[in-house]
C-alpha cells in the first residue's frame, strides 16, 4: 500500500466521492493497490481489466474506429477508457492505463511507452472544472518495472486532481487535522 493510494483514498472519503478504474498493461495493479488501503470500500467501485483491445471498446465504449487507426496505445484510448468506466462502474472519477510493458512493441509503439487518464467531474462549484487529464509516458525497466511505474504515475495524476479539487477553506481544514497551520 502506498502513500498515494492512502491520500487518493483519504480525499476521495473526505469529498464523498467514488473511484473506478480501467486497466489493461497493469492487469489490476491499480486496483490492487487501491484496495489494500483499510477503508477503499467507502469509495472503490470496482474495476474493468481490458487487455485485449476489442474489451477496451465492448466493455468501455472506446470508440472503435479509433482502435482500428490507432490501436490500444493511445492518448484518445486511454482517455475514452478512463470516461468509459466511470460511466460503467457509476462513479465520480475514473482512471485508465493502457501502454507497452514488452517485451517487445505493440501497436507500432516501444516498449515504456504508456498513456494514462483521469475522468472526474466536470464542475465542481465556483471556478473549478475538471474533465479529462491523460499523461504520456516513456518509461524504461524490465516488464515488472514498467508496469508499477504506471500504477505510481496514474495514482500520482488522480491524486494531483483530487487535491486540486479542493478549495482554499478545505485545505486549511485538512492542514489544521494534520498538526499544521
Amino acid at each position: 500500500m502506498s502513500s498515494t493510494a492512502t491520500e487518493v483514498v483519504r480525499l476521495l472519503t473526505v469529498n464523498g466521492e467514488t473511484l473506478a478504474v480501467a486497466e489493461s498493461l497493469t492487469g489490476g495493479l491499480v486496483a490492487a493497490e487501491i484496495t489494500s488501503v483499510p477503508g477503499a470500500s467507502k469509495v472503490f467501485r470496482g474495476s474493468v481489466t481490458a487487455y485485449a483491445t476489442e474489451l477496451k471498446h465492448e466493455l468501455l465504449g472506446v470508440d472503435a474506429t479509433l482502435l482500428a487507426q490507432r490501436g490500444a496505445v493511445d492518448p484518445q484510448v486511454a482517455a475514452q477508457m478512463a470516461a468509459g468506466v466511470r460511466e460503467a462502474l457509476g462513479a465520480d472519477w475514473g482512471v485508465a492505463t493502457t501502454g507497452v510493458a514488452g517485451p517487445d512493441p505493440q501497436d507500432g509503439q516501444a516498449v515504456g511507452t504508456v498513456f494514462v487518464a483521469v475522468d472526474g467531474p466536470c464542475e465542481r462549484g465556483a471556478g473549478s472544472a475538471s474533465g479529462g487529464k491523460v499523461e504520456h509516458l516513456r518509461l524504461n525497466g524490465d516488464r515488472a518495472e514498467i508496469r508499477m511505474e504506471s500504477v505510481r504515475s496514474v495514482l500520482a495524476l488522480l491524486l494531483g486532481e483530487l487535491a486540486g479539487e479542493q478549495t482554499g477553506n478545505e485545505l486549511a481544514q485538512d492542514t489544521e487535522r494534520n498538526g499544521g497551520f
